[in-house]
């Protein structure tokens, strides 16, 4: 992680670590092989999609009048992003049917 001044405002941005980058490689094919550079890009490209998502949920738990930001603010966050293929299987994750053996290391399946 690390900080960014825009405006005389400290912004964190947080990096997801390359331990969970590296947990999701395990989903590619057979014989391909990622680099150094292609993980790191990887990771900040998903800090940043994280970082959208939460603020495209949070827009939507302030449209309610909440603080906190649920499961449907991110499902809806997903669709206003044009991610709707991520609702189903985020909905399914949250009955409880995400938890499979596919990924021992992550004990979930990534869609």
């Amino acid at each position: 992680m690390y900080f960014h001044v825009i405006h005389d405002t400290p912004i964190l941005y947080w990096s997801l670590t390359m331990l969970i980058v590296t947990c999701i490689f395990p989903q590619i094919p057979d014989g391909v092989n990622v680099s150094k550079e292609a993980r790191l890009a990887i990771s900040k490209a998903a800090s940043v999609f994280v970082l959208y998502a939460t603020s495209c949920s949070n827009n939507f738990a302030m449209k309610a009048k909440r603080k906190t930001i649920n499961a449907n603010d991110v499902i809806s966050a997903m669709d206003e992003m044009e991610f709707d293929q991520f609702e189903d299987p985020l909905k399914q994750c949250l009955d409880g049917n995400c938890l499979t053996s596919s990924n021992p290391r992550l004990g979930i399946s990534l869609f």
